[in-house]
């Protein structure tokens, strides 16, 4: 799952995110097993780990590999594995800055593939900070505007978190990106549950400050093979960008599909 776009730039990718279901459960996976590492086993009681778990179930992760994926992070399991998190920074065409999230238990490894994905598809691998410090945490909900049978508007929304108040309610075309702090995440997602509404995922993310266009269609296709080089790693969680294409060139992208 990447970072980089919201529901109007990520529509051209899914039939692609499809194809690799495999690696997505995967990946869905291990956030589970960290998740349960740091937090327990008890969804009721760890926000992330409930998070986590939705998120899975969303993408059809069997509920079987859900729970053993729960026991190996708590412990329960005996095929437990450690984690360890490592953010790797890079540029890509028109100055775009990308963020690599790894979650890996071998670093050589994780360094050595993120690497090749890197430079060979045209980026630059960037000084630890230089791309970090353009980015923030924050809490991202990301809610589809139908739901059973019905069309949310964005007024649903703002009376749904009226006391929650997120810090802002993207329209996205065919849904609403609520972007928070990221120590309120968990309560305006409370929030939004407990009016009713059915949300599609709620993480904790790296948001860019400012958003870097592209407008030319070769510069986005070269960008969208760094990207889809970067997910097919099993080490790589979540890549972030702050491109935002221009309409041409999403027209251009969706017409690849």
């Amino acid at each position: 799952m990447s970072g980089h776009s919201k529901w109007a730039t990520t529509k051209h990718k899914k039939a692609a995110i499809d194809a690799k279901r495999g690696k997505l459960f995967a990946k869905l996976i291990k956030n589970i097993e960290v998740a349960a590492r740091v937090g327990g086993g008890d969804p009721g009681g760890n926000p992330t780990l409930y998070d986590a778990i939705q998120k899975a179930k969303k993408n059809s992760v069997p509920a079987d590999n859900i729970d053993r994926a729960v026991k190996r992070g708590s412990g329960a399991g005996a095929d437990g594995v450690n984690y360890d998190t490592i953010m790797y920074e890079a540029y890509g065409p028109a100055s775009v800055a990308i963020l690599i999230e790894c979650l890996t238990d071998n670093r050589n490894r994780a360094f050595a593939d993120v690497r090749v994905a890197v430079t060979r598809n045209g980026a630059t691998l960037a000084d630890g900070g230089s791309v970090q410090r353009l980015f923030s945490r924050k809490g991202v909900i990301e809610i589809a505007k139908k739901q059973d049978g019905k069309t949310l508007t964005e007024d649903d929304i703002l009376e749904a978190t009226l006391e929650a108040m997120p810090e802002e309610i993207s329209d996205e075309g065919e849904g609403f990106t609520l972007t928070t702090d990221a120590s309120e995440m968990v309560e305006v997602r409370k929030a939004i549950q407990a009016a009713g509404i059915d949300y599609e995922s709620a993480d904790v993310a790296f948001v860019a400050s400012f958003d870097q266009e592209v407008t030319e269609v070769e510069q986005a296709q070269k960008l969208e093979r760094i990207i889809d080089a970067l997910d097919d790693l099993d080490d790589v969680q979540n890549v972030y960008t702050n491109v935002k294409y221009s309409e041409a060139v999403e027209a251009a992208l969706e017409d690849e599909d």
